[in-house]
C-alpha cells in the first residue's frame, strides 16, 4: 500500500475516534502492565471483571507480593492460564521491588525481562502508559494490517515493521488503539462489517462486501493479477 492511502486510513480512522483508549481499566502503570499480562489469551472485559476488587487492593507491587501468589490466583481464576499468569505477574512484581525501585521502568528491554512480558506487552506498556509511538501486534492488528493490505506480514514481527514504515508519525502515537479496535468491531475475524467500516474503498481485501468479481485490486494488480 502506498503512504498517501495509508494516510487517508488514519484519518479516517482519527476522524472517527479523535481519542481512541485502551478498553483495559487501569489506574496507574502497575496496573496496566498486570492487566496487560492477564490479557494474554483472554478478552479485556473479562480482565477488567477480574480486576475490579483486585486493583482494590493492589496499586503497586509491593501490594501485590503482600497479596501472594495464593491471593491472586483467587481474583483471577476466571482468567485462562491464571496459575501461570500469578506466578508470572508475582515474580515480576518482586523484580520491580528490587531492581526498580517499585516503578514500571520506561525500557523495552528492561520490561521484557520480566516474567510473563514478551513484545507486544511491553509495547503496549511504552504506548499506554509513556506515550511512545510503540504498535504492538495482537490478532486483531495482525488480521487488519493483512486484510486491508496495510503492512502484509507473515509474523507479528513483521507486520509491526510494516506499520511502522508505513504509518506517518502523526498518526504513530494512536495507530496501535485505533487499529485494534477497527479489527475488534469492525473488521472481524468471520464476519467482516464492511458496509460500516469507515476506510472500506480504501482497503485492498479481495473479499470485502460489494467488491466486484473478477477486477483486480491493487494487490492483484501489483502481482501481476
Amino acid at each position: 500500500m502506498d503512504r498517501r492511502k495509508a494516510r487517508r486510513i488514519f484519518e479516517r480512522l482519527r476522524a472517527a475516534n479523535p481519542e481512541p483508549r485502551t478498553e483495559l481499566s487501569y489506574g496507574n502503570a502497575y496496573q496496566l502492565l498486570v492487566a496487560v499480562i492477564l490479557s494474554a489469551q483472554s478478552t479485556d472485559r473479562a480482565v477488567n471483571e477480574a480486576t475490579r476488587a483486585l486493583f482494590r487492593k493492589v496499586r503497586k507491587p509491593q501490594d501485590m507480593l503482600r497479596l501472594g501468589e495464593a491471593g491472586l490466583r483467587r481474583h483471577i481464576r476466571s482468567i485462562g492460564l491464571y496459575n501461570t499468569k500469578a506466578r508470572n505477574i508475582v515474580a515480576a512484581s518482586r523484580i520491580l521491588v528490587e531492581r526498580h525501585g517499585g516503578r514500571v521502568p520506561r525500557d523495552r528491554a528492561a520490561l521484557e525481562a520480566l516474567p510473563g512480558v514478551g513484545r507486544k506487552t511491553a509495547n503496549v506498556v511504552l504506548n499506554t502508559a509513556f506515550g511512545e509511538p510503540t504498535i504492538a501486534v495482537d490478532t486483531h492488528i495482525f488480521r487488519v494490517a493483512n486484510r486491508t493490505g496495510l503492512a502484509p506480514g507473515r509474523t507479528p514481527l513483521e507486520v509491526e515493521k510494516g506499520l511502522e514504515r508505513i504509518v506517518p508519525e502523526a498518526f504513530r502515537r494512536n495507530a496501535h488503539h485505533w487499529l485494534i479496535l477497527h479489527g475488534r468491531y469492525v473488521c472481524t475475524a468471520r464476519k467482516p462489517r464492511c458496509q460500516a467500516c469507515v476506510i472500506r474503498e480504501l482497503c485492498e481485501w479481495e473479499g470485502k462486501e460489494g467488491a466486484q468479481a473478477g477486477k483486480p485490486t491493487a494487490r492483484r494488480r501489483a502481482a501481476g493479477g
